[in-house]
């Protein structure tokens, strides 16, 4: 096999990962994304989740009384399992329009998406009570504004639309070609596809995939 031919295999395959800085199990999906290797290049792409929960019928377990405490301390097990800081904001859910709108607007790479997931997580901060601490986390001035560009704002819409066309329906999703993967539990999974990319046309998976609704 010559070179260029090796080069053209050993390309990693874009994938795009869609993200809330709200979501624990998007920040734990951060903290583990290196668990793929590198045959993937993965774009982080912010969105924002309440806006992809209106457009899908869906709901976060914040919204849902029962299910709320027991994914919040589902969390703080996952954390302990994971062996990685994790710490609660002083609320949630909060709104995080405007910290979504920076990222879009900075174009974040993955250092600066990391940094923005930490402020919440490990720092256990809402950016809307302390704007400047964040930039500034995030390695912004801390006298950069919260965005009002209509520009960043349409962006902001657009990602989130392309979020639901790819077939996301909440975060943390990683999108690779037409195949959404949905949850930090579905890490292996994608391991598992990469390593097996015609898994979805299998008998079994085009089934499982088109099993009608009995209700």
């Amino acid at each position: 096999m010559n070179t260029e031919n090796k080069d053209l295999i050993d390309e990693p395959i874009k994938a795009t990962f869609y993200y809330d800085i709200i979501s624990p199990f998007s920040y734990f999906y951060v903290k583990q994304r290196h668990r793929l290797g590198d045959k993937l290049e993965i774009e982080p792409v912010p969105i924002l989740l309440g806006g992809l929960f209106r457009a899908t019928d869906n709901q976060g377990p914040g919204e849902i009384a029962a299910k709320r405490p027991h994914t919040y301390q589902y969390c703080v097990w996952v954390a302990e399992k994971l062996g990685i800081p994790f710490r609660f904001p002083e609320h949630h859910p909060f709104l995080t329009v405007a910290a979504q709108r920076l990222l879009a607007q900075e174009k974040a790479n993955w250092a600066m998406v990391e940094r923005a997931f930490e402020y919440v997580w490990v720092e256990g901060k809402d950016p809307n009570l302390s704007w400047a601490d964040f930039c500034l986390y995030i390695g912004l001035p801390s006298n950069t504004l919260k965005p009002n560009d209509p520009a960043v704002k349409a962006q902001l819409f657009a990602n989130t639309n392309q979020a639901k066309n790819d077939g996301a329906f909440g975060v943390p999703s990683l999108v690779i070609g037409k195949q959404c993967f949905w949850g930090l539990d579905t890490i292996d999974w994608v391991v598992d596809y990469l390593n097996r990319p015609g898994m979805f046309e299998e008998t079994s998976y085009c089934y499982a995939g088109q099993v009608p609704n009995g209700l």
